[in-house]
Order: structure tokens, then C-alpha cells, then sequence
């Protein structure tokens, strides 16, 4: 299962760029086509997650559809497998040029109180 591995690394990505601050969301982005499977991701978010300023983070995966653009006539396409030929003119191969992303696309921190004396 390398969603484990995959998963250790947004911790350690988020980690890093959170500073000493609590992260409350992690907001990540995973191609359909991109062999990581979201479902495992978020069983081992919370397990990577102990013992780090992630702890109890509300994680977000959005699911971004395959696509694919046709090298004889342009024209994108959805894909559910990553080949094929194109449906518009039944000629040209299409080149995958979305679903294959794992993307950390945001980061919530909890604010800092400041207390008024």
C-alpha cells in the first residue's frame, strides 16, 4: 500500500511548512487516473497524523477527472483509462494531460488568540 508512504509525505510537507503553527484543514487534489486511492489516504491521514501539529486536521480530497487532449484535431476529452483514440475524429491518439495529479492545494492553520489586557 503505497498510500502509507504518500501519506507520511503530506504530513511531513504540511509539517514542514506550518511552522509551530496547529494545522486545521489539509485540502489535497488526486487525479483519478493517478493510482492513489483516496479512501486509503484518508484511513492513513489520521494514523500519520498523531503526535503532529496535523493531529485532528479535517482532511478534503477532491477528485480530478481524467483527461485527455487528441494529437490530429485538438479536441479534450474525458477519460476513465489513461489511452485511447480520439472519439471526435476516430484518428489521433490521446495525450493524458489531466487525472495523474496528487496536489497539496491548501493548508488551514488555526489563528493565534491574542488576548486583550
Amino acid at each position: 500500500m503505497h498510500e502509507l508512504s504518500i501519506t507520511r509525505n503530506i504530513v511531513a510537507i504540511v509539517s514542514e511548512h506550518a511552522g509551530s503553527r496547529q494545522v486545521t484543514r489539509v485540502r489535497l487534489q488526486i487525479g483519478k487516473l493517478s493510482a492513489i486511492m483516496p479512501e486509503a489516504i484518508r484511513f492513513c491521514f489520521d494514523l500519520c497524523a498523531v503526535d503532529t501539529l496535523l493531529a485532528g486536521a479535517r482532511l478534503e480530497i477532491d477528485e480530478v477527472p481524467g483527461l485527455g487532449r487528441c494529437d490530429a484535431c485538438g479536441a479534450e476529452v474525458a477519460l476513465s483509462i489513461p489511452l485511447g483514440r480520439c472519439p471526435a475524429c476516430h484518428v489521433g491518439a490521446l495525450r493524458l494531460i489531466g487525472g495523474e495529479e496528487m496536489l497539496i492545494k491548501e493548508i488551514e492553520l488555526k489563528t493565534e488568540e491574542t488576548s486583550c489586557a
